[in-house]
């Protein structure tokens, strides 16, 4: 990914509130800044925190579900860094990474909807009050920390439908910036395309 797509990606919706994103650039490689401080990996970040804290709560111990809904968490939240990472050499990888980064979240859609469907709880509609308030919040905020807290106060029910918002949200930026990056690589090429340019720009021909 080149320093321009990370620019449009960060000055979009996709990632919200974060005004501290730098970049350092001056030849063919692309240095990322610190993705701490980006919305899609903080909720990533919440995604893991509260998994952990969901499936040591609500799921039996020795239940195959609890490693591998930790699993599913974690490879997103892993990806998205890895990927990122990569970009700077190779945007093939960064597409591949970040894909797998949204099947890995996809997956734990699935279970957090299994354990409500299994265990006779409501799932909240889409246009539920409560599911536009909680659309609403996570969009605004992204501090795993707060958002934790949060959930330890309110019910495996609750926190369950609040995962399931979270997670349709991240995957929609997900989609938007693996769209971003592939736009991006066919119009301006890979790491080759890059290399050679620089070497032209230096040699004036």
């Amino acid at each position: 990914m080149t320093n321009q797509c990370r620019q449009r990606c960060l000055s979009s919706s996709t990632y919200t509130g974060r005004k501290n994103y730098k970049e350092m650039s001056g030849g063919f490689l692309k240095i990322s800044g610190n993705y701490t401080d980006w919305n899609i990996y903080r909720k990533s970040v919440i995604i893991c925190d509260v998994t952990e804290m969901f499936i040591n709560r609500a799921l039996p111990r020795g239940s195959r579900t609890i490693d591998q809904m930790r699993q599913a968490a974690r490879s997103c939240k892993q990806n998205i860094v890895e990927g990122v990472s990569d970009s700077t050499v190779s945007a093939e990888m960064c597409i591949r990474l970040i894909g797998v980064a949204r099947g890995s979240v996809r997956e734990l859609l699935e279970d957090y909807g299994d354990y409500l469907r299994q265990n006779d709880l409501e799932t909240w509609s889409a246009n539920d009050a409560r599911t536009l308030s909680t659309r609403a919040y996570c969009i605004n905020n992204d501090n795993p920390h707060v958002f934790v807290a949060k959930c330890r106060e309110r019910s495996n029910e609750t926190v369950a439908n609040i995962m399931l918002t979270q997670i349709r949200q991240i995957d929609a930026m997900l989609a938007k910036l693996l769209k971003k990056i592939e736009t991006e690589f066919i119009s301006e090429g890979g790491i080759k395309e890059a290399m050679s340019r620089a070497r032209r720009d230096r040699r004036g021909y």
